[in-house]
């Protein structure tokens, strides 16, 4: 059996998100129904991370199990002829029979847009977060760096989840300006659900002067989900990258 890795990017618009779910139309659904018709049999597709809901990817890893003696440059043409076009294989190898997508990750990096503009514009719309009120990322950037080390993310989480160990470790974010677009980028070893996305909104918050710095270190210590800010939309939000 070979053990082929693939480097997917999708828009995760139209999708319930990355994971299999009854009756609901997802990528990882869309994607494995393609390899299957393509190398004639039934695989277990194992992904990097567990997109949501509307989230997009630039970086997504999967690996696969076949019997298939087919190229990889075959493979990445046939599945992309077979897929929508918002699906796209970027990169296909043979990895190690160990290798796993999600087990042997060390990091994953995410990005979360925000158009910072008086107006949207059609274009943006599905990938961004539009702000029209001016934010001061400079307060932003100081202030997401307190979520870097290893916290108990609580406060972030997604509402009434249970996490047996809710300590994660972020290894670097920050906040960067470029023309009207603020981009969040953090990246860690692991993530609770919404976890990126409640950072975001609780910094949003930062940035328009309506919380502190030393707010937002309370909040993260308070490990209360109710004290921080709201849940950024998920259309913003993008994997970047996974790391091995």
């Amino acid at each position: 059996m070979r053990n082929i890795s693939l480097i997917v990017s999708y828009d995760g618009t139209n999708y319930h998100g990355w994971q299999c779910q009854p009756e609901l139309i997802t990528v990882q659904q869309t994607l494995q129904e393609r390899i299957e018709k393509i190398v004639n049999h039934h695989i277990k597709l194992f992904a990097g991370a567990r997109t949501d809901s509307g989230v997009h990817a630039y970086g997504q890893t999967v690996n696969f199990l076949t019997s298939s003696t087919i190229e990889l440059k075959g493979l990445t043409r046939g599945l992309n002829s077979l897929l929508p076009p918002d699906i796209r294989i970027s990169h296909a190898g043979e990895a190690d029979r160990n290798f796993h997508s999600r087990y042997s990750a060390k990091s994953k990096i995410y990005i979360y847009s925000i158009l910072n503009s008086a107006y949207n514009t059609p274009f943006y719309t599905r990938y961004v977060w539009h702000i029209p009120y001016s934010l001061n990322v400079l307060s932003m950037n100081r202030t997401v760096k307190l979520i870097t080390g290893a916290h108990d993310f609580s406060a972030f989480k997604k509402k009434d989840t249970l996490y047996q160990n809710p300590i994660r470790e972020v290894l670097q974010a920050g906040v960067k300006k470029r023309g009207d677009f603020i981009y969040v980028v953090i990246e860690g070893a692991g993530f609770l659900r919404y976890m990126v996305r409640n950072i975001v909104g609780t910094l949003m918050l930062v940035g328009s002067g309506k919380l502190t710095e030393n707010d937002f270190r309370v909040i993260l210590e308070s490990k209360e989900r109710e004290k921080a800010g709201p849940t950024a939309p998920a259309k913003g939000l993008f994997l970047r990258r996974i790391k091995y």
